[in-house]
């Protein structure tokens, strides 16, 4: 038996006369109702016996059902790809902060240290974001009552857990830092603007008329959004290729700005302010990769995919009256030109047919059919069904349909 030191075993405790008087008189004086005892439960009446609370039966979980096999897999799966995703996530962000405050400890208290950035360092992360996607679709696949609340994304339940979106603000964060202009960029002071007026001075030198030209520049700020998040002048962390305002590759680039001079002396006729502009960015980016210079790279980036199809806007929302759709089918110009293209002579996009195993390795390259077994099983899509699967872009567009609207009312940006 544990003592209390403090008590003396020699020095018994003595009990008080009162106390002993106390004791004798109290169930008398309880009787008769002179000393209140407060009751277990409130509104009892004093006088009510105490008994001690009886335990509560205990409460019994109702016995979860037993996984299946594939059901404990995709469970497993999961755990596993997001498990991995944190992983990438901290080695990023370590990498990153040696960079920036290189702090040398102690020889014996010295952490290891973290090794460089490697080539392309959001391609590990990017590839394990759309892991964590995939294997959660094929966990709610496999156990529906995984699926939980909407997330702050817009993206289906079924596809993306709300509780890692923390994970998600870490990954755009450390793509924000990783993809940051080089210092010798060439920003605008209305990037939004400027991405406007060059997609309707396109259309309009196309033949398009006002509405028509109206409507390219909401689907050139359409495309701003899905590049790049309406980011000028940006790197790639996961290509030495694509750069700028419209990530376009130096041959687009070439090709785009060789396609703008053809149409230059029209462009001044049509609107002088917008050509002494331009004028003024080509001076400005003298010297420089024009995909730094925000101007110049949206510029360039329409013209070289997107500029004879700004003039068939009209023919176009003909067979795609969605705005959303048409910006989704002028995306998917930067990313499969050759079969948009070709579905949009067809005359019914919506039903045109890809089988092609390398224009689908593509599409899932881009976060169109990458998600889930199902999706990744596919071995061909209509264009309707691409357009459907391309959710992911769906939020963005609507951005830029919401600053468009903004920059029609003269908001500033």
């Amino acid at each position: 038996m544990v003592r209390n030191p403090r008590l003396k075993r020699s020095s018994p405790a003595r009990a008080h006369p009162f106390a002993i008087a106390l004791a004798v008189i109290a169930p008398w004086l309880i009787g008769l109702g002179a000393i209140d005892i407060p009751s277990a439960r409130a509104g009892q009446p004093a006088t009510t016996p105490l008994t001690p609370p009886q335990p509560k039966p205990a409460q019994r979980r109702p016995a979860q059902p037993k996984l299946t096999k594939s059901q404990a897999a995709a469970v497993a799966a999961y755990d596993k790809a997001l498990i991995a995703f944190k992983k990438i996530l901290a080695e990023r962000r370590a990498q990153i902060e040696a960079l920036k405050s290189p702090v040398k400890a102690p020889a014996q208290k010295r952490a290891k240290k973290p090794k460089a950035l490697p080539n392309l360092p959001g391609q590990a992360i990017y590839l394990a974001r759309l892991k964590v996607m995939s294997t959660y679709a094929d966990l709610t696949d496999a156990l529906p009552s995984r699926i939980g609340r909407p997330n702050a994304y817009g993206v289906p339940p079924a596809f993306f857990e709300a509780g890692i979106e923390p994970l998600i603000e870490e990954y755009a964060e450390l793509f924000r830092i990783m993809q940051a202009p080089p210092a010798f960029a060439q920003s605008s002071d209305a990037p939004l603007r400027d991405v406007v007026q060059l997609g309707m001075a396109i259309a309009r030198a196309k033949g398009a008329d006002d509405a028509a030209a109206e409507r390219a520049g909401l689907i050139a700020l359409g495309i701003f959004f899905a590049e790049t998040n309406a980011r000028q002048n940006i790197g790639n962390a996961r290509s030495n290729t694509y750069k700028g305002s419209l990530q376009t590759g130096p041959s687009e680039d070439h090709n785009g700005r060789r396609k703008w001079a053809a149409i230059k002396k029209k462009i001044a006729k049509l609107d002088p302010a917008l050509a002494a502009r331009d004028d003024a960015e080509e001076a400005r980016a003298a010297g420089i990769d024009q995909r730094f210079n925000h101007w110049t790279a949206v510029r360039n980036g329409l013209m070289n995919a997107h500029a004879d199809l700004l003039g068939d806007i009209p023919a176009i929302a003909a067979m795609m009256p969605d705005e959303i759709d048409q910006m989704k089918l002028f995306q998917l110009i930067q990313i499969i030109p050759t079969p948009t293209r070709a579905a949009l002579k067809s005359g019914n996009v919506a039903t045109y047919e890809i089988s092609d195993r390398r224009v689908m390795g593509f599409l899932r390259n881009n976060s169109i059919f990458t998600f889930g077994k199902a999706d990744r099983a596919r071995t061909s899509a209509t264009y309707r069904e691409i357009l459907d699967a391309m959710w992911l872009f769906n939020s963005k567009f609507e951005k830029a349909r919401a600053r468009f609207a903004a920059i029609k009312r003269g908001a500033a940006e």
